[in-house]
């Protein structure tokens, strides 16, 4: 009878360390701050084993809603994509005409799409993205669909990339409410990418000599400052030609099209940054559009800063102090930039200094500056932000920040965003700690994402070998399923003895 007892209680007592919730508990970002090896960000020495113990704790499952499927598979492929001589060759492969062979192409874009494609982006068509967005719910997670467009090179190509982003945006009424946090655009995708280094000039030049009249501008917000790359323009750049100046009317109104699409459905519209080369075109286009729609206290058009910018400060105060002045209520997306290789080379080549921070230390302090300057704006009712960051340290700052201001958490002024399959635990660990936190989708047949995969395997390769926090945190996952597994395996058997 004694031991029947002390075995019952024995299986009691394994039951309950066992069961564990669907949900994982609450981890409170801010309180984690205090610790003086995470203060200062510049100052930070701490190893990757000390930030998972100062992020999570022993007892948070960052990962705990996230399938052995979905969590074993992520793993192998973040495992790949740290390895250098795998992420070169999977580049040559993607760059070299074996993907034009008609023997060789639907294997290699096979092996593509089930290892970097599916991991990095959400399907080949809207409905499959849908469904990627579904599962992410699902997890407490909201998503951006971005259609994966390159640049355009004429109106006709930009008429077929305005109706698909439009049909993204008609999707989303299927989606779960507010499973969709912002739509998303490219300026290069709805207007020829030639006049958008046309505008760039000409703005570039006007900002130079105040004199030099542009009579098709329209209303905007502030575009350079002193400190603003102006090398790609040397020479006084010629007028808009009369068809050069049609083209620019349609590209703006592919935009103000757009804009209303999503000011009908209160659907925030997200337009990317590009190169600098074009860059002051598309913020003038954005801008332009942010005056129009923007009004009662109401941001839909969001613009974006990048942070690796040496001017990116400047800027984003110049703006959104105009906006303050002129009852417009500012959106902006920030982030670090994806462009730096090739902004420093084409510097390099033309014999002037990068316009991107020289240290990683640098961009790190001006991304979280300009965060906190956005979060003030927001506290104040004045702004929305949407900070767009896979570095544990931003997010940790910026939360604490937001807990300083008294922004709820509940805020939708207040956003945070990462690339599918990029800082998963930043993400989970934002979205237990109560924000909205957002995952980038981009989708679409295979070949036309292949640009964006070489783009983010090229720019981002620190970061892919850096991930070793997700990598660490789903190993931990792994290991404390098999260890339960094993464990059930055992309870099991009491269970048996007992009853036998």
């Amino acid at each position: 009878m004694e031991i029947t007892r002390a075995s019952s209680n024995l299986l009691r007592r394994l039951a309950r360390s066992l069961n564990t919730s669907a949900s994982p508990p609450i981890i409170n970002l801010s309180e984690k701050l205090d610790h003086p090896s995470i203060q200062n960000q510049s100052n930070t020495t701490t190893s990757s084993s000390s930030i998972l113990l100062n992020f999570y704790d022993n007892d948070e499952r960052p990962f705990s809603t996230v399938s052995n499927h979905r969590l074993l598979r992520s793993l192998l492929n973040l495992e790949l994509v740290a390895i250098d001589p795998v992420v070169d060759f999977g580049m040559w492969v993607m760059k070299s005409r074996m993907v034009e062979s008609p023997v060789l192409k639907d294997l290699v874009l096979g092996v593509i799409k089930h290892t970097f494609y599916e991991h990095f982006c959400a399907g080949e068509s809207v409905e499959e993205a849908s469904s990627t967005l579904r599962r992410l719910w699902d997890d407490g997670l909201r998503g951006i669909l971005d259609y994966g467009l390159e640049d355009a090179v004429d109106n006709e190509a930009c008429d077929r990339n305005l109706d698909e982003f439009l049909k993204t945006v008609e999707s989303s009424k299927l989606l779960p409410p507010c499973s969709v946090s912002y739509a998303c655009a490219k300026i290069t995708a709805i207007c020829p990418i030639a006049l958008l280094n046309r505008v760039s000039d000409l703005l570039r030049w006007e900002h130079k000599d105040p004199q030099f009249n542009l009579p098709w501008k329209m209303d905007t917000l502030p575009l350079l400052s002193n400190s603003s790359p102006f090398y790609h323009t040397l020479n006084r750049p010629d007028h808009l030609t009369s068809q050069e100046e049609q083209d620019l009317q349609q590209a703006q109104q592919r935009l103000m099209t757009l804009s209303q699409k999503c000011f009908d459905m209160n659907l925030p519209l997200l337009v990317d940054a590009e190169y600098t080369s074009v860059q002051p075109a598309i913020d003038y286009l954005t801008y332009s559009a942010m005056v129009r729609f923007n009004r009662d206290n109401n941001p839909i058009v969001f613009g974006t800063i990048q942070a690796y910018l040496k001017d990116a400060r400047e800027r984003i105060v110049m703006a959104t102090e105009a906006a303050e002045k002129n009852g417009i209520a500012v959106g902006l997306k920030l982030v670090r930039g994806a462009y730096l290789s090739s902004e420093t080379k084409l510097a390099s080549s033309l014999g002037f200094t990068s316009p991107i921070h020289g240290t990683i230390e640098k961009t790190h302090s001006c991304y979280n500056d300009c965060a906190s300057f956005m979060l003030e704006k927001v506290a104040k009712g004045s702004a929305a932000v949407l900070l767009a960051t896979h570095n544990l340290e931003s997010g940790r700052a910026a939360a604490s920040k937001a807990q300083a201001l008294g922004i709820g958490k509940e805020n939708q002024r207040l956003q945070f965003a990462q690339l599918k399959g990029m800082a998963e635990g930043l993400s989970f660990g934002l979205r237990n700690a109560g924000f909205q936190v957002s995952k980038y989708l981009p989708y679409g047949p295979v070949e036309k994402v292949m640009p964006y995969l070489l783009r983010r395997a090229e720019e981002n390769r620190g970061l892919l070998s850096a991930s070793t926090l997700d990598r660490q945190l789903m190993r931990r996952e792994l290991v404390r399923r098999i260890k339960a597994a094993v464990l059930e395996g055992e309870v099991d058997k009491i269970r048996t003895s007992i009853n036998h």
